[in-house]
């Protein structure tokens, strides 16, 4: 086993990278590095299905319950936070396993990738032009300040022409040199994909949204509101939660936040699919014909060289 080795158990949700993450961790001596952005918030532990203590099994889980959920998750913050949690896993003499499925917090952690600053009052602006101006108009000015960001941002894209251009106003420089490349940060990394039959994914989701139900979904919901969901960006939107919000607030059945749940989870892991589908780094675990944790450990192993 590589001396610095970096694990990775990436793939969409609900094809089980939480249990296979801790029983790396127990064959390898590890710990685990959270990779899902939802997860790092206090409180949101059933419609986020976070793994219970008695769950983990003793290994340590590293970068969960982090935020408030009034507070905004940050990508590079987590990044900066992330790598120093592997330094110190790896001052223990422990191998860090990641596991996750946000793909850009992983690639933010895996990848040698540097995040541009920022300035909020430039944004603003930006963003006030585009207001009044429109897209296509901040698109050209883009095409003649920074043609090679210009060339892979599309003339509708609002966000990423503010983000573009500010970049540029900030550092003078171009936005494309900021951009991800597949280029890991440490060669000791392996990443592997845990994928299942589309068919059987879905009915595990359906499956897991009624069982969130049951175990309070709505209660974890009504007690976030009280420290302050309604005020969190990120929070407020995930899956699930803005569901239960719309029960509490009396503006969707129960019946229809379950149903819309599932839709929007299964829109989730055609998303997370794609993503990391394009990864060609990615050593895929086909785990539908592995169900027994022990076999899909050792097939995991064997993935990594291990």
């Amino acid at each position: 086993m590589p001396a610095a080795l970096l694990l990775a158990v990436v793939g969409a949700t609900a094809t089980g990278k939480s249990d296979l993450g801790i029983e790396l961790a127990l064959a390898l001596d590890g710990e685990v590095v959270n990779a899902d952005a939802l997860q790092l918030y206090r409180g949101m532990d059933i419609g986020t299905a976070k793994v219970t203590d008695a769950e983990r099994r003793g290994v340590p889980h590293h970068l969960l319950d982090v935020l408030d959920v009034t507070q905004e998750a940050s990508v590079s913050a987590y990044q900066r936070e992330a790598r120093a949690v592997i330094d110190a896993i790896r001052g223990r003499g422990r191998v860090p396993i990641v596991v996750g499925g946000s793909g850009l917090y992983v690639r933010a952690l895996l990848d040698d990738i540097a995040f541009p600053p920022t300035d909020a009052a430039v944004r603003a602006r930006l963003e006030e032009r585009i207001a009044h101006e429109g897209a296509s108009a901040l698109h050209r000015e883009l095409t003649a300040t920074d043609p090679a960001a210009a060339e892979h941002i599309g003339p509708e894209d609002a966000r990423r022409i503010v983000r573009a251009l500010e970049v540029g106003e900030i550092t003078g420089g171009s936005f494309r040199a900021y951009l991800p490349r597949e280029q890991y940060l440490d060669a000791a990394t392996i990443q592997i994909g845990v994928r299942r039959d589309r068919a059987v994914l879905h009915e595990r989701i359906a499956r897991r949204v009624h069982g969130m139900v049951r175990d309070g979904l709505l209660e974890e919901t009504r007690a976030l509101r009280e420290r302050g969901l309604d005020r969190g960006r990120t929070a407020r939107r995930a899956i699930g939660y803005e569901q239960a919000l719309a029960v509490l607030d009396g503006a969707m059945s129960c019946e229809d936040a379950v149903e819309s749940t599932i839709t929007g989870t299964r829109r989730l892991v055609r998303k997370q699919d794609t993503w990391f589908r394009r990864d060609r780094r990615v050593r895929w675990l086909d785990v539908d014909a592995a169900e027994d944790p022990a076999a899909l450990r050792h097939a995991a192993l064997a993935l990594a060289d291990l």
